[in-house]
């Protein structure tokens, strides 16, 4: 039992031992060296697999200056955390990003990025990646920081210099500041690069490093000069490399004075500066290569012309200017004569010529109008309509018109390297057609009455069409006719007074055309209504034909107390038969006037006055009904 026991033991030990190497595996890859430009960002990838997932991961940054191997930490994570060292020029200026390895199951991309790059960024930074059971492992990236030259200058000497010196003179001296690393200075005449060469051309360079690290580097060009060196340029190249790899820059080109006897003449026009147009004023200027500065003077053919100090000044020129003008110098101490010419060409437009100028045109048909302007140089030419550009060409065709194509159209005619050349023509296209409404469909419309209402239309053609108004009705009608450019407008203005129907009628020489507007008047409604009424007004809250009820109530009562007084009146006089007998006295000697009066004046109801006896004595209800029987009889 225990040698089986042992047994176990021994086999697990080796196959830990056996697999421990595979186990404890962390790898990193970094470049070699990263280039950056001075002032920009820098990203340093370090990318670490491991064999298996670790459960944590420390990454720490480490910076080597130059050539001291002296690490300075910059930066600390662990995946959940990180610090920026502090008190280290990069605070401030650095973050680090970690993700997991794209490709890899097991693994992270970091990255370091540094910004606001300096040259005493420039070194080596280290990578060290703990994967604790994994192990450890480190690499090295090199930044190399460029950084490119601030400015170049050169400063070409203002004196002359003579060709009968026999050592070089010196011609310019070149200076570029603040780079890295050191810049190369290439000198040139025109574009044929110099070197030192005994008793001709002399290159001496000066260089300085700056405590900052960045060189300047001054380069004097020396010269044996020649008569041909008038006109020649001298610049300077100045090589130097940034991250993308080698770059150059040039000085402006300069040109030097020097001293000989005429040998040639240039002239040149210095205005305008660009191309010469008819009522420019040009100016031409003579330059000899003599020194001392010979006498110029300037001819066209045999005839002077009048100039100052090599300066000709012609105002307000035409083609007929153009041609070839000519500069003499004289040396007064050979009487040599050295001419030098200049073409001057005066470029024209001449005025737009347009075919045609007006034109009918019926509609649906097709035409063209064409535009041409003679000029010396190549010309372009668009149309325009109401300022919205139409085509493009010196011919404009107008396919199937219709009365908006009707209308002014001008051409502009310009020429492209000279914007100041332009001018314009106009042609006019009238469409010939039966008259057409804007708008043509039918209006119905609800006013109300009494209401001030507009109604306009507008019809198109040529003729100009006529426009008339037909309607139904007596309105007070009035009408509004103008003009417009394609044809004609009214408008008419009126009172609604009933329902009404107007047509527009637009009539020319080739047909006519209507327009209907029916309008339907809506009668005005009040807020109050007359009524006249005998009984008191009607408690609030009360219905109104309640109202009307108790006031038709209150007039029969009325007359029935009105019926029954002039009965009674009847009676009294003995106009009326009272008893059953048929004949009865109804007179009475008891009653009076003052009974009827008070009888009248009573505010007793109706049924008070008829009970009321012959002998002012009440009687009964059945009496009463025998006397009207009795009057009815």
């Amino acid at each position: 039992m225990a040698f089986q026991k042992r047994a176990f033991i021994f086999a697990a030990l080796c196959a830990f031992l056996a697999t421990w190497q595979v186990w404890a595996h962390v790898a990193v890859d970094m470049d070699a060296v990263v280039k950056v430009d001075s002032g920009s960002r820098a990203e340093i990838p370090c990318r670490c697999v491991f064999s298996d997932q670790p459960s944590v991961v420390i990454v720490q940054w480490f910076f080597v200056k130059g050539n001291t191997g002296r690490r300075q930490r910059i930066h600390y994570s662990n995946g959940t955390a990180e610090i920026v060292d502090s008190d280290t020029d990069f605070e401030g200026r650095i973050n680090v990003s970690r993700s997991k390895a794209s490709g890899s199951e097991h693994g992270e991309d970091i990255s370091l990025v540094v910004r606001d790059i300096q040259l005493a960024d420039m070194g080596g930074y280290i990578c060290q990646v703990n994967a604790m059971s994994e192990g450890n492992k480190e690499g090295t990236t090199q930044l190399r920081v460029f950084v490119p030259p601030d400015s170049i200058h050169i400063h070409g000497v203002h004196s002359g210099i003579s060709v009968t010196s026999a050592e070089p003179s010196k011609i310019a001296e070149c200076e570029v500041r603040n780079s890295y690393p050191k810049p190369n200075i290439t000198w040139y005449r025109d574009v044929t690069p110099l070197r030192n060469v005994e008793d001709r051309v002399t290159i001496s360079d000066l260089e300085t490093q700056e405590s900052s690290g960045l060189f300047t580097v001054q380069s004097e060009l020396q010269l044996t000069v020649n008569k041909e060196d008038k006109d020649v340029f001298f610049y300077c190249e100045v090589n130097y490399h940034v991250s993308s790899g080698a770059s150059m820059k040039e000085s402006k080109h300069i040109n030097i004075t020097v001293y000989y006897p005429p040998t040639t003449v240039t002239l040149k026009q210095i205005s305008p500066d660009i191309g010469t147009k008819e009522g420019d004023t040009v100016k031409i200027q003579c330059d000899s290569d003599g020194f001392p500065p010979p006498e110029l003077s300037f001819k066209r053919g045999e005839k002077e012309l009048g100039s100052s100090m090599g300066l000709l000044v012609l105002h307000n020129v035409t083609r007929a200017d153009s041609g070839e003008y000519k500069c003499a110098a004289l040396d007064y101490d050979t009487f040599l004569e050295t001419v030098g010419t200049i073409n001057i060409e005066v470029h024209h437009l001449d005025h737009a010529v347009m075919r045609p100028k007006e034109k009918v045109v019926v509609q649906g048909e097709d035409t063209m109008a064409t535009c041409n302007a003679q000029a010396s140089l190549p010309t372009r030419t668009v149309w325009f309509k109401n300022g919205v550009f139409v085509s493009e060409g010196h011919t404009l065709v107008l396919e199937n018109v219709t009365f908006k194509s009707a209308g002014e159209y001008i051409c502009e005619v310009s020429v492209p390297t000279l914007s100041e050349l332009q001018v314009n023509g106009s042609t006019l296209i009238i469409v010939e057609g039966a008259p057409e409404i804007r708008d043509p469909e039918a209006i119905v419309m609800e006013e109300s009455l009494k209401k001030s209402v507009n109604l306009s239309c507008e019809a198109w053609g040529y003729p100009k069409p006529t426009i008339t108004w037909t309607h139904d009705g007596g309105q007070n009608w009035h009408e509004s006719n103008r003009d417009t450019p394609n044809g004609a407008q009214s408008v008419v203005t009126f009172t609604v007074t009933s329902d009404l129907t107007a047509s527009c009628n637009a009539t020319n020489d080739i047909g006519t055309i209507s327009k209907s507007f029916n309008i339907k008047a809506i009668p005005l409604t009040t807020s109050s209504t007359k009524a006249v009424t005998i009984s008191p007004v009607p408690k609030k809250g009360k219905k109104e034909g309640s109202g009307v009820i108790i006031a038709v109530i209150i007039i029969c009562i009325l007359l029935l107390a009105i019926l029954g007084s002039v009965m009674y009146f009847l009676y009294k006089k003995g106009k009326l038969p009272c008893g059953r007998s048929g004949k009865q006295n109804i007179t009475s000697e008891k009653s009076s006037k003052d009974d009827i009066i008070t009888e009248m004046k009573s505010e007793k109801s109706e049924e008070a006055v008829l009970l009321q006896g012959v002998n002012g004595e009440k009687k009964s209800l059945n009496d009463q009904g025998e006397q009207y029987m009795d009057v009815e009889k």
